[in-house]
């Protein structure tokens, strides 16, 4: 197998990809005596906190899939749920990562077909609102973060809060799918910022203890609040595993975010990068 990512050799990812389809071998029988050559590019910062890793994982997981097709001679669609479980092995939010629009991943008792195993779209229980919601990625820093996704989540066995803190998002869980089919964009608001600032806090009281957000982080987080109370636009907040903000808002409020981006936002922000996002609702693209 030969791996380049933005156009040169990648020894550390091509080691992962390579591991990945060894480790689970017995889902890949179609790929003996097949040469794999992989070209990757991204469009954001790998390794920064913004799920690079969920995309390149699924993205791969597809192409797989798509080449069992060629070499079976297969004519019938991909089967998702599949592609939603071999993604999470490579990448556990993968799981998700398939499907446009929204995603469930984690078994709960108000949606009979989840499951831990892999993720099921939503698209068909989501208000409109949340069909053109905003995403804009506010990049504090591109480096690569310090402690990785894979180890901070190990860092939460024997965690002293990890049990609340587990029954928490599944609480918050049933209250989110509740909100997203009947469009509450103040609630859906206090999830996320909740969500956000408990993932942080349980790096903050692991051990060992450690901080993925910055300075600036905190600084863009005082202002989109102080924004939103002076302008009532429902404009939050969210955080990955860095120090990256997530600015999410809805279609209709786009001009005035944008502004205030613009004149407050982007001083604290690497090289003055955001990159703007938004929920796509036209399956056809996705041709799988």
């Amino acid at each position: 197998m030969r791996f380049l990512f933005e156009g040169k050799e990648s020894p550390k990812f091509q080691e992962k990809i390579e591991k990945y389809l060894v480790d689970n071998q017995q889902y890949f029988n179609f790929l003996k005596g097949l040469n794999l050559e992989i070209e990757s590019s991204n469009s954001f910062p790998h390794s920064s906190g913004i799920a690079s890793s969920a995309a390149s994982m699924s993205a791969l997981v597809l192409c797989l899939l798509k080449i069992e097709k060629i070499v079976n001679q297969d004519v019938t669609p991909l089967d998702m749920r599949k592609a939603s479980f071999l993604s999470r092995l490579a990448s556990g939010s993968a799981a998700r990562s398939v499907f446009p629009v929204m995603s469930l991943w984690g078994a709960t008792s108000s949606f009979p077909d989840s499951s831990d195993d892999y993720a099921v779209p939503l698209e068909n229980m989501v208000h409109p609102v949340f069909k053109s919601y905003h995403d804009s990625i506010l990049i504090v820093s591109n480096k690569e973060k310090s402690v990785s996704s894979r180890v901070g989540h190990s860092l939460m066995n024997g965690h002293p809060l990890a049990e609340q803190r587990y029954a928490t998002a599944r609480e918050n869980t049933e209250r989110l799918l509740k909100v997203l089919k009947n469009g509450d964009i103040t609630e859906f608001i206090n999830i996320a910022e909740a969500e956000a600032l408990q993932l942080h806090d349980m790096m903050a009281t692991s051990t060992p203890s450690y901080k993925l957000m910055e300075p600036n982080t905190m600084k863009i987080i005082d202002l989109v609040r102080e924004f939103r109370r002076e302008t009532d636009i429902p404009a939050c907040f969210t955080l990955d595993a860095g120090p990256n903000v997530h600015l999410l808002y809805p279609d209709a409020c786009d001009s005035q975010v944008k502004q205030f981006i613009k004149d407050n936002l982007l001083q604290y922000c690497h090289d003055n990068q955001c990159i703007d996002d938004i929920v796509q609702n036209n399956l056809e693209q996705y041709n799988y």
